[in-house]
């Protein structure tokens, strides 16, 4: 099903999308409208779809919209009409396509930045306080031995009253 161009599944009490669907890369034209019986999100795979230009989800049961729909640079035409839509809100959807892009893309980079932090955290497996202990142990370590190395060059292997103050831990 690769080359197909348009789909129409219009009322066929769909209550999802396979993650696959993302595979129909030709698709220019969907038709999902008066399908969703139940509360549902459309699979993220949606924003592989780079050759969509129509979109029409009217009248289901869309609660969200997957971030990756502002991936879909060549859609013109989205319709959302009677969808209890909470992402992107209602007066986003009002200001039309180019306006729910640009939300959902502004929507994951805050999703993004805020996740960012404890990501960091959790792939080194250190608390913020573990983190700040173990940098100022490693930053001390860094300075003694650029400390010492520095006395060596000055003081040409000899003991002076500066090698005491340079060798001394932070």
């Amino acid at each position: 099903m690769k080359p197909l161009r348009l789909l129409d599944l219009q009322f066929n009490e769909l209550h999802g999308l396979p993650l696959s669907f993302g595979n129909l890369t030709n698709l220019e034209i969907i038709n999902l409208s008066n399908n969703f019986g139940d509360p549902t999100m459309l699979p993220d795979t949606i924003g592989d779809l780079i050759n969509l230009k129509e979109l029409d989800l009217s009248n289901n049961q869309i609660h969200e919209l997957p971030d990756t729909i502002s991936r879909l640079d060549n859609l013109t035409v989205l319709k959302l009409d009677e969808n209890p839509l909470v992402i992107p809100p209602k007066e986003v959807v009002v200001e039309g396509v180019e306006a729910v892009k640009a939300y959902m893309i502004k929507r994951r980079l805050d999703i993004l930045l805020a996740e960012e932090p404890q990501i960091m955290l959790g792939e080194m497996g250190q608390t913020p306080t573990d983190l700040v202990t173990r940098s100022t142990f490693w930053l001390s370590g860094a300075v003694s031995n650029v400390l010492g190395t520095v006395a060596g060059y000055l003081g040409g292997g000899g003991k002076s009253d500066a090698d005491h103050y340079l060798n001394q831990q932070l």
